[in-house]
């Protein structure tokens, strides 16, 4: 009966169920991973069913006598007859049910430390597809024979635990998923060992409108079992055939590090948790990791609890994020956990950059990304004075990050501005020199409390520089801008100039500035090279400048510059020689309390030179 083919068998079949018009629906897979298993010979009431069935192969569903008892014996795959037969299962089908049979275990009487014989496990109510055509319907079989009960758990979307507790011989129910791409774990019953991960493409496999059945198969130590196959995961599809193997997940990973800006006091040490596990232990404010390597392509749930948490379970905020293989990403814990004593109360989150930097490629640049961290802090500008190079950050919010600065490795005097430029809040030294920071990539972050009175006199503002390599901030020293004091009197009697817009480094001082008009003295920057344009009253831009001088003004010093002479190159008698006459040591009061001090300037561009003589005394 050996040589018995599978056509002559399904003819049996077709002729007994024409004759008895019982049937029920089966599938037959093939999971003993006994070497001396891996073929067998399947009979059906003595009849070969099966001719050298291999291991990890599974029937199609066929059609099989049911309301009467049958006959399944498993022998070698050299044998001759039922016979030969080293198991037997009797049953009975249920007409018009659907099963799906296991054969598992160890044949072997020695050479396996797994002691699981040889046996068909029996599935009723098996599935061979499913009328949802966006679906997979997927049931699991635990067949490794060395392996204890498990968890499966989903890491992509995450849907979590799928299966809770599947021991060795039993089915799942089935999982009617949507036929997408998952990440599985297999864990032990703690939920906390993970034994392997595996890829489960159902949409790359085109799966939808399939049920399929997912055994686990193998032994997790071959070593103790006869060097047998390995553990893994293999589907059966319910059109039979070679089982398809779950592709081990290579768990990629993603760049990160973590920076605490969050100011509140009683966040002022926390702990962070990854998936459940402690990654930071007592990690201060103004602090930043290095970065590591974290998981990617998985879901991951990031927790923040107090510093002297005993788990995960004391979390304070949590957040759920999937990183990109390969990318590198800033995390920035902001914002109030507080719900009083602080104005404004900005919720406590995680402020996260996609695409950072651990260092550049020149060894004369620092690439540099700014972040709004301050609660109570408006949007800003961060303006360069030094160069001058202007506006490096224009309109930054609280909670954002600029576009990544080139600099050269050089030091740099900024200061914060609000977002109109006008008001400076604050101006700091940037020695990016003198912290030998070329190669470097950091992030700067604006930190702490413009008025710490409205927020439980917590830490005041200042800015902070994170550095690849972590540790502590580092603070931006705060400079008290040197300053001049400064008049500017419009004297040009051109009436192409009747007004005019003053530029000081590109930002706009005096708007549609009137002739014979004066600005009070102002504090003005010193010490650094201020560029200053003359522009048309109806100017957008520095750019549309008529006339420049660039000057430095010293420290304590009164300057009076007066607008003078001609734009216009035709119409006036005298040449165009407009330019801005600068006096040093001027007054803003008379040097004795009975006197007033006067300054005579010559500006009228057509008159002599003259002189003035007092005539009445």
């Amino acid at each position: 009966m050996k040589r018995i083919t599978n056509l002559i068998w399904l003819l049996l079949v077709c002729v007994s169920m024409t004759s008895m018009a019982q049937t029920a629906r089966v599938q037959v897979i093939h999971n003993s991973p006994d070497l001396a298993a891996a073929s067998v010979d399947v009979y059906l009431d003595g009849e070969l069913l099966l001719d050298n069935f291999h291991f990890r192969t599974a029937t199609p569903f066929v059609d099989v006598p049911a309301g009467v008892p049958i006959s399944i014996d498993v022998a070698p795959s050299s044998s001759s007859s039922v016979n030969d037969g080293f198991y037997n299962l009797t049953t009975t089908l249920t007409e018009f049910e659907t099963y799906i049979l296991v054969a598992n275990g160890i044949v072997s009487t020695s050479g396996y430390a797994a002691n699981q014989p040889f046996g068909i496990n029996v599935l009723v109510g098996g599935r061979e597809g499913t009328s949802n055509g966006d679906n997979t319907d997927v049931i699991v079989f635990h067949g490794s024979p060395d392996a204890p009960a498990v968890d499966v758990v989903e890491l992509s979307v995450p849907a979590g635990t799928i299966v809770n507790d599947i021991a060795y011989g039993n089915f799942s129910s089935y999982l009617e998923l949507t036929t997408a791409n998952y990440v599985l774990a297999i864990r032990d019953a703690s939920g906390t060992n993970t034994v392997a991960t595996y890829s489960a493409p159902l949409a790359d496999l085109f799966l939808n409108f399939d049920a399929v059945t997912v055994v686990a198969s193998g032994f997790l130590d071959p070593s103790q079992n006869s060097d047998g196959p390995g553990f893994g995961l293999w589907v059966a599809k319910a059109s039979g055939g070679p089982l398809l193997e779950l592709p081990l997940f290579h768990n990629p990973t993603a760049r990160l590090q973590v920076i605490h800006n969050s100011p509140d006091l009683a966040a002022s040490t926390v702990d962070v948790y990854l998936n459940g596990e402690i990654l930071l232990n007592d990690i201060t404010f103004r602090t930043a990791t290095p970065f590591i390597d974290a998981p990617a392509g998985v879901a991951i749930t990031i927790d923040i609890a107090p510093s002297n948490s005993s788990s995960v379970a004391e979390t304070l905020f949590t957040a759920t994020t999937t990183l990109a293989p390969s990318q590198t990403y800033i995390a920035i814990a902001n914002g109030i956990i507080s719900p009083t004593g602080y104005s404004p109360n900005t919720p406590f989150g995680l402020n996260i950059l996609t695409g950072g930097r651990e260092g550049t490629s020149n060894g004369d640049n620092t690439d540099v990304i700014v972040f709004h961290g301050s609660t109570d802090a408006p949007t800003v500008d961060v303006v360069e004075t030094s160069v001058p190079a202007g506006t490096l950050v224009n309109n930054l919010s609280y909670g954002n990050f600029s576009s990544y600065l080139e600099l050269l490795t050089a030091n740099y005097i900024i200061d914060v501005r609000d977002e109109s430029g006008a008001t400076t809040v604050a101006t700091y030294s940037a020695p990016l020199a003198d912290l030998f920071l070329n190669f470097d990539a950091v992030t700067v972050v604006a930190s702490g409390f413009l008025d710490p009175s409205q927020n439980s006199d917590g830490p005041g503002f200042g800015l902070w520089v994170a550095r690849a390599v972590g540790g502590p901030l580092i603070p931006l020293p705060l400079i008290e801008t040197p300053t001049a004091r400064l008049q500017v009197i419009h004297n040009s009697p051109d009436l192409a100039a009747t007004t005019v817009d003053v530029y000081v480094n590109g930002e706009i001082l005096l708007d549609d500035f009137a002739f014979r008009t004066a600005t009070p003295f102002v504090d003005v920057p010193a010490g650094v090279a201020l560029s200053i344009d003359v522009a048309p009253g109806n100017s957008t831009s520095a750019a549309e400048s008529l006339y420049n001088l660039t000057t430095t003004l010293a420290e304590g010093e009164t300057y009076i510059a007066i607008a003078n002479g001609i734009v216009s190159p035709t119409g006036y008698s005298t040449a165009p020689n407009f330019a801005l006459s600068i006096f040093a040591q001027g007054r803003e009061a008379a040097t004795v309390a009975t006197n007033t001090d006067v300054l005579v300037n010559h500006g009228s561009p057509d008159a002599p030179t003259v002189d003035v003589v007092e005539t009445s005394v």
